[in-house]
């Protein structure tokens, strides 16, 4: 096991946002976290990273935190107009790994260059000298993906990382962070996309209204949970009911699911 919440309270200046949060995260997970805005998933994102303490509550890392934990944070936490070319930003996903000398760590396959790879497989080497600034909201996510590939650490932790970006795009984020498990690397990966959820994460995660809730997605999101969490209105529950069925995991209702994912 990577990671153990176990009835944690989070929050600031000593006044908590939520309470009882527990769940387990192993290599090869993918954890969804959802809940309505101010729910405290980005609370529990910082407190993840160590930048806040819990307020109550243990979190445990069995086999010792791992050095690095990999962090996308929400486009607005980001500048795009700061001087610097696609590969710039993906080179420096390896900060950490620099040693004495400056020499980056071989990529994954062959020994090569892990910026070049990274950019290879989130389709962005094409643009590699662009500069940020003229990117496309879709294109600057790559290299935010490039960028976290590079860091090439056990647990990556993603806050709403679909943001303002096409279909297409996502779904191709989407087959990298399946990529990602199948390397056992953990994922925790904040989401509105409830059909995302339900057909590329094994695990979730739903705060809503001061509470937590653990489980197998098809078994935590349904549509009286998600009411009772605060994340949805009776009245949209029952857009979902078609999401749900006995012979398969995948939602029947997709578009109905997408229509719920901003809510």
């Amino acid at each position: 096991m990577l990671l153990e919440a176990s009835e944690l309270a989070l929050g600031y200046a000593g006044e908590p946002l939520i309470q009882s949060v527990s769940f387990q995260v192993e290599p090869g997970d993918v954890l969804a976290v959802v809940g309505h805005n101010g729910s405290g998933k980005s609370t529990l994102a910082k407190t993840l990273l160590g930048v806040i303490p819990p307020l109550g509550g243990a979190l445990n890392w069995p086999q010792k935190r791992p050095k690095t934990i990999s962090y996308l944070g929400q486009r607005t936490e980001f500048d795009s107009r700061f001087p610097l070319r696609v590969r710039d930003l993906a080179a420096m996903g390896a900060w950490h790994g620099l040693g004495f000398l400056g020499h980056l760590k071989k990529g994954k396959t062959g020994g090569r260059d892990p910026v070049q790879e990274a950019m290879e497989r989130t389709n962005i080497a094409h643009i590699a000298d662009y500069p940020l600034h003229v990117l496309s909201a879709g294109q600057l996510q790559r290299a935010l993906f490039a960028r976290t590939m590079v860091q090439d650490a056990p647990l990556i932790l993603l806050d709403e990382p679909f943001t303002a970006i096409d279909q297409t795009t996502e779904a191709q984020l989407l087959d990298l962070i399946d990529d990602w498990a199948a390397e056992d690397r953990a994922i925790i990966l904040v989401l509105h996309d409830l059909s995302a959820v339900l057909q590329h994460c094994n695990k979730a995660l739903l705060l809503g209204n001061g509470r937590a809730l653990y489980g197998s997605p098809r078994e935590v999101l349904t549509p009286a949970n998600l009411v009772s969490h605060g994340y949805i209105s009776a009245s949209q529950a029952t857009w979902m009911e078609g999401m749900y069925s006995d012979k398969s995991d995948e939602p029947t209702g997709q578009t109905k699911a997408k229509d719920l994912s901003n809510v």
